[in-house]
This record gives C-alpha cells, sequence and structure tokens, in this order.
C-alpha cells in the first residue's frame, strides 16, 4: 500500500502547494487594494468596475483553462496556468492609472480563473487515486494560503514596503513553487476510474452528461453565492443590525472563516462514511439554519453562534460538487469543472451584490432570506450526488 501511493502522495502534496498558493496570491492582492487604489488615483466606483473586469476574465480563464486541460493533460496546464498567474501578480503594483490597472486585473484574473479550475480537476484525479476522499482539505489548504497572506501582507504594509515590490515577490513564489511542483502531477490516466465512468477510447464527437453538471453547477452557484454573502455582509450586519463596533463587527466573518476552514478539514472523514450527499445535504440545512441564526438573534453571542454554524455547513458542499463534477466523464473532466466551477464562481460574485441591491427596499438582516431559501433548494437537490445503481448484467442466451 505504501508503495502504490508514494506517487499519489507527493501529487497530494504538489496539489496542496497549488491551494495554498493561489490563496495566498489572492489574499496579496486583496490586503493591497487600498494602495492600489490611492496610487492609481481612482474613485471607489471605479474600483468596483475593475474588480468587475477582474471577475469576468476569471470565468474566461475557467472556460479556457478546462478544455485545454483535457487536451494537454494536468501536468502542462496547471504548472503554466500558476506561472501565468505569478507574472500576472506583480502588474496591479505597478499601475500608474485606471486602464492600466485594468489591464493589469484582467491578466491577474485570467491566471487566477485558469489555475482554480486546472488544480480542481487536478485534485479530483488524486482523490482518485486515494482510498478515502481528500477534497475538501484542499480547499481547506486555499483558506490558510489567505490566511497567510493577511498575515504577512499587514506585516509588510506596516514595515512600508512598496506594493509593487510585496506583489512581485509573491509573483516569483507563485512561479518558482510552480516549476517545483510541476514534476509531481498526475494524469487521468494515472488514478483509476470512478465507477459508472466511460473508459473507452474517445469517440470522434462525445456527448458530456449535460443535466446532471448543470445541476450540479446550479447548487454550486446556490453555495457559493450564500459563502459571498458572508464575506462581504457578516461584519457590516453585526455593526448596523447589532450596533456593535467596528472590531466587534469583525468577528462575525472571524467565526464564519474559521468554521469554514475546520469544516474543510473535517469534511473528508465525514463524507468517507456518510457519503457526499449526505455533506451537501445536511450541511446547507445547516448552513440555512446558522444563517438564520444569525439573521434573527437579538444578542450578538448567539449571532456569532449563527455565523458559525453558517460557515461549518457551507464548508464541505462545494469540494463534494467539484469531485463529482470531475467524475461525470473522465475524459471531459476538465471541461465539465470549468462549468461548474465558472457557475460557483458567478454565485460568489452576484452574492454580495445582490443583497445590496435588496437593501433599497428591505432591511439587511431580511434580505439574508435569499442565500437561506437557496442553501435549502441545496439540501433538497443534493439527492444528485447519489450514485446510481448500475444495471444488472443479462445473462447470455445460448
Amino acid at each position: 500500500m505504501t508503495t502504490a501511493l508514494s506517487r499519489p502522495r507527493a501529487a497530494r502534496f504538489a496539489t496542496f502547494m497549488f491551494f495554498g498558493l493561489n490563496g495566498f496570491g489572492m489574499g496579496m492582492w486583496v490586503v493591497h487594494i487600498p494602495n492600489v487604489e490611492r496610487a492609481t488615483g481612482i474613485s471607489h466606483s471605479t474600483l468596483g468596475a475593475l474588480l468587475l473586469v477582474l471577475g469576468g476574465a476569471a470565468f474566461a480563464g475557467m472556460q479556457v483553462a478546462g478544455p485545454l486541460a483535457d487536451r494537454l493533460g494536468h501536468r502542462r496546464l496547471v504548472p503554466a496556468a500558476g506561472i501565468f498567474l505569478g507574472l500576472s501578480l506583480c502588474g496591479p503594483g505597478f499601475a500608474n492609472s485606471w486602464w492600466t490597472l485594468g489591464l493589469a486585473l484582467a491578466l491577474f484574473g485570467f491566471g487566477n480563473g485558469a489555475i482554480d479550475v486546472g488544480m480542481n480537476a487536478h485534485a479530483v484525479v488524486v482523490e482518485r487515486a486515494y482510498p478515502r476522499p481528500i477534497m475538501a482539505a484542499f480547499h481547506a489548504m486555499w483558506s490558510i494560503g489567505g490566511a497567510i497572506a493577511a498575515v504577512i501582507g499587514a506585516a509588510t504594509l506596516g514595515a512600508g514596503v512598496p506594493t509593487g515590490v510585496t506583489l512581485t515577490c509573491t509573483g516569483a513564489l507563485c512561479l518558482l513553487l510552480s516549476l517545483v511542483s510541476a514534476r509531481f502531477l498526475m494524469e487521468p490516466s494515472d488514478a483509476p476510474a470512478p465507477a459508472g465512468s466511460p473508459e473507452t477510447p474517445r469517440p470522434a464527437r462525445r456527448r458530456p452528461p449535460g443535466k446532471t453538471v448543470w445541476l450540479l453547477g446550479l447548487l454550486a452557484l446556490a453555495l457559493m453565492l450564500s459563502e459571498g454573502v458572508a464575506n462581504d455582509w457578516a461584519a457590516l450586519h453585526m455593526e448596523k443590525v447589532l450596533g456593535t463596533s467596528a472590531s466587534t463587527a469583525a468577528l462575525a466573518y472571524g467565526a464564519f472563516a474559521v468554521a469554514m476552514t475546520t469544516g474543510r478539514f473535517l469534511t473528508d472523514r465525514v463524507a468517507a462514511w456518510a457519503g457526499p450527499a449526505a455533506i451537501v445535504r445536511y450541511g446547507a440545512a445547516l448552513a440555512a439554519a446558522g444563517l438564520t441564526t444569525a439573521a434573527a438573534a437579538p444578542w450578538v453571542p448567539l449571532s456569532l453562534v449563527g455565523w458559525a454554524l453558517f460557515g461549518l455547513g457551507l464548508s464541505g458542499g462545494v469540494p463534494q460538487l467539484f469531485t463529482a463534477a470531475g467524475n461525470l466523464d473522465t475524459r471531459a473532466s476538465g471541461a465539465l469543472m470549468a462549468r461548474v466551477v465558472g457557475l460557483g464562481y458567478v454565485g460568489l460574485l452576484a452574492g454580495p451584490a445582490l443583497i445590496g441591491g435588496l437593501t433599497r427596499w428591505m432591511p439587511l438582516n431580511v434580505t439574508f432570506a435569499v442565500p437561506v431559501v437557496l442553501c435549502v433548494l441545496a439540501a433538497v437537490f443534493a439527492g444528485v450526488l447519489s450514485p446510481k445503481p448500475q444495471p444488472a448484467e443479462q445473462p447470455v442466451c445460448s
């Protein structure tokens, strides 16, 4: 068993590196946004529009990288995306106008989207070579990378290190580790095909499982939209609705983020016992109950408990959806995952904007009914992850 797992273990470590690097790179960009805004002299509204450019470019990168992963292989696509991300990360630090920042963010977003799909598709391959689920731990590593970026970014900002220098060093680290980790990656042919996945040679024209992949994508959109709401509105809810100070309000997002990261480290063990459908079903139900508690609670401690339950409930669902998409058809796993990851990313971007628009007509805590309903719907349709029984083999009559 040790010999059989030596290569998957190396590939698992390399995949951890890519997830951590992606989270670290994104985190370093986020903590330097105020500096970049001041350096370019743009307004808040212009920055908001340019962030939409970043999001749109990321979605485009996902759709391009998915089919390329199937065609070129993961050992080529994933390191190339990591190198592209590292090189593009330098751009925002040296932008001096709105159009140079827009160009830099378009390149950075494209690289981020490409590596997002590539590393998730590779993670599915590595998981197939393991005797147990490991997907959620990769996503936890992304969160760890972001947390490390927050600490290091705060230190460099406090020391007065120029933004361009910090982001360039971060990009160089992404480039170097992408090159070092490339040799340890696996191809889909290196792992056993999942039960029920086509293993026949690639036909001239294939028909991917369209209905299932779109349903998985809609579930990812629902769960990641809910996650986006917590990212942007948790602290503001505590401050505006419960009347807390800014420092106390920050605990709301902290409770959510810590619970989500912890849950992702625990999810794989639970999924091995209960199955992916149960993770999504009961996790989404717990998330709905948690957000309802956070929104309705009149006391700060109870609201913090609600935000923590919301994060814990959401922690394991998306990794299960990505795994299911990548295993629908191993010959087209990259293209299929691009759809699911892309729809999820749309939800992540759309959630905060949707809630912001609804606050024009209703109180902030009432708008949280939208993600609550989406979580309930995710729990209802989680059965799409249940394995379908294989038809019994018909006896051959002589």
